[in-house]
């Protein structure tokens, strides 16, 4: 981990009016600055970006949009597209979250297209992949981690000047206040980056961040980091509060 840089990043979901999204976003970045070596990252709701983008201008703050459509335009009601995001503020943007493939249909050929819309936009994708707790109880984790990843990049030539986030989250992790071991995050993080190389080779899967998330909290920030393929985290619900994500961000103080 030593040549990846750590990254936290915030998920609000669907919480947070514009001007509370602003308020928070000033926030954090007051609480957090000074802080080197971590990329720091939030993703509003859609509405939310451009309030978050002016609020911690200048930062180095990342603000990513929670979703987006592959298509730069067209008749779908009620999406995003790459473009926009960028015109709103955000840099990133995340693809695949399990809320998305639970709730929404998402599938790995929906979340390839996406991975290659956000590239072509110059946005760095944060792809997410994970198992349920009737795969994991199945003994299907690696399977489902295999198809997802491969799945998810089929197709892709990855570059060095086009990076991508990893993020691996145990569905039924999520909300649940329940939290992978250390170990068992690790043990899946390390099978992640073997079969990134078998993707795009070992080189770039080496500088690929893996971020864990699920029920991540300044209690247990610390003891996920310190783990070799553990290179940041995707947080919930701990990240809505200023204060605890800061804590979370300030992992190294713990």
């Amino acid at each position: 981990m030593d040549t990846r840089t750590p990254m936290i990043a915030g998920n609000w979901k669907m919480h947070k009016t514009p001007q509370e999204a602003g308020v928070a976003a000033q926030k954090v970045k007051d609480l957090v600055k000074g802080v080197e070596g971590v990329d720091v990252m939030i993703a509003p709701s859609f509405v939310g970006i451009p309030a978050v983008a002016a609020a911690v201008a200048g930062s180095g703050i990342i603000v990513a949009g929670q979703n987006m459509h592959w298509e730069p335009q067209g008749a779908y009601t009620g999406e995003v597209s790459a473009p926009m995001l960028a015109d709103a503020g955000a840099t990133c943007v995340i693809i695949g979250h399990s809320e998305r493939r639970q709730y929404f249909g998402e599938t790995d050929d929906t979340v390839n297209k996406k991975v290659r819309a956000a590239l072509a936009q110059g946005l760095l994708p944060v792809m997410c992949v994970g198992e349920s707790e009737e795969e994991r109880d199945a003994g299907k984790t690696f399977e489902v981690l295999d198809r997802q990843v491969a799945g998810g990049l089929e197709g892709i030539s990855m570059t060095p000047d086009k990076p991508l986030v990893v993020a691996y989250e145990p569905v039924w992790a999520i909300g649940t206040g329940k939290t992978a071991t250390p170990d068992q995050a690790q043990e899946a993080h390390a099978h992640i980056r073997e079969k990134l190389a078998s993707v795009m080779g070992k080189s770039l899967a080496n500088a690929t961040r893996i971020l864990y998330g699920g029920s991540v909290k300044p209690g247990n920030i610390a003891e996920l980091m310190a783990k070799d393929d553990i290179d940041g985290a995707l947080v919930g619900g701990a990240s809505l509060q200023p204060e605890s994500f800061a804590r979370i961000i300030r992992f190294r103080e713990q």
